[in-house]
């Protein structure tokens, strides 16, 4: 998540603190809006583990709620 709020701080200028803040909201909005596995499979990903992989199933999963393959 550190990576995130970085990223965050850079493109916007904000504080790290306030990029921290945002990036916590938006990954809570997006855990209450998407389906189990894959609000658990951003825990995982920004937690580290194995995040190449638990990344592409994200991306597919949110391709897949998208009507794309």
């Amino acid at each position: 998540m550190d990576e995130l709020v970085k990223l965050v701080s850079q493109k916007t200028g904000l504080s790290e603190e306030l990029s921290r803040r945002a990036v916590e909201v938006v990954i809570g909005y997006l855990k209450t809006r998407l389906p189990a596995p894959l609000a658990g499979q951003i825990d995982a990903l920004l937690g580290g583990a194995g995040a190449a992989g638990d990344l592409g199933s994200l991306v597919q999963g949110l391709g897949g709620m998208l009507g794309q393959k």
